[in-house]
């Protein structure tokens, strides 16, 4: 049976280049692209795209049918800072939006889901260094909240029904060729942007907020290999630990300056401090390399390297 593929929130930061791998390596005609508004881009004017409302679940099934769809990769959300400010929004987004898929693979209609979980999971009472795949999770976010109650319905949605869903907790994600999309590691982006541009960053963490973050071929290559995997060996059906690198604002400036000597970076915390404090420095993902054989590629230089040739273009 062809694999037929729907992507929710095709046109986000990981949305987009998710879309391109998948049509690279399914064809684009068993790729359908989905968003809440139709946007003059490469995702929309490439491929078959359809407009859809996440909350809606008429549409999603309706689309379901329409292509034949046998794989939802789940990815509408609303990110960490944004969802703080709009707390009964982001809930009803994060959550309803997973029922609506969780359910249609109940009823038979979808054979496997991709849902995104994140590092929000995490709260302060978490071990910070080398967070373990299983330990406290007490997070203080909407964010956060919705992803771990997200991971426990995968899980149980597993057990008690057969729904081949499978997750990854996304940490920081860096990428040159999308918008940051309202999150607390964003400052990782959009600093490569401001080098370029201005010379100079005002950085809303202070210099010493280590984080877990990745490169986001490194995110799109994990995604699409924990949904090629065969079921056996995807022993996590909540969500796998995934890391890649962890570093400070002043590492990231730091390594800035050996491409831009003139560079420079200052400090001014913002509400989007306490989120990074709550969450951990370095993450443990030895499950996910031992289940279905993940290995990160770029480290920090590789990916500095790479952001920065491309933004110049």
């Amino acid at each position: 049976m062809t694999t037929k593929i729907l992507i929710i929130g095709a046109c986000g930061q990981i949305g987009t280049e998710l879309t391109t791998q998948l049509r690279a390596q399914y064809g684009v005609d068993n790729v359908v692209a989905s968003d809440i508004r139709k946007l003059n881009n490469d995702i929309v004017n490439t491929g078959i795209f359809e407009v859809v409302n996440a909350l809606d679940y008429n549409q999603i099934e309706h689309l379901i049918e329409k292509y034949q769809i046998t794989d939802v990769y789940l990815m509408a959300a609303l990110l960490s800072a944004t969802a703080e400010k709009n707390p009964a929004f982001a809930w009803d987004l994060n959550m309803n939006s997973l029922f609506h898929v969780l359910n249609l693979a109940k009823a038979g209609k979808i054979k496997k889901i991709f849902w995104p979980s994140s590092i929000a999971v995490f709260g302060p009472t978490t071990p910070r260094e080398n967070t373990p795949q299983y330990t406290i999770m007490e997070p203080t976010t909407v964010y956060g909240i919705s992803k771990q109650t997200g991971e426990r319905w995968c899980e149980y949605y597993h057990h008690q029904y057969g729904v081949d869903v499978r997750s990854i907790r996304y940490p920081g994600l860096i990428s040159w060729t999308s918008e940051p999309g309202g999150g607390t590691t964003d400052y990782a982006v959009d600093i490569y942007h401001k080098a370029l541009e201005d010379g100079k960053y005002e950085c809303f963490l202070r210099d010493d907020s280590k984080l877990p973050m990745m490169y986001m071929e490194d995110a799109i290559r994990a995604t699409i290999e924990i949904m090629q995997a065969d079921a056996e060996a995807i022993k996590i059906r909540s969500s796998y630990n995934l890391a890649g690198i962890s570093f400070t604002p002043a590492e990231i400036a730091a390594e800035i300056t050996k491409h831009i000597p003139d560079f420079t970076i200052t400090y001014k915390p913002d509400f989007r401090q306490k989120i990074a404090d709550s969450w951990p420095a370095s993450i443990d993902d030895s499950s996910a390399r031992s289940d279905w054989g993940w290995k990160h590629e770029y480290n920090m230089s590789a990916m500095t390297q790479v952001m920065l040739d491309n933004l110049r273009k």
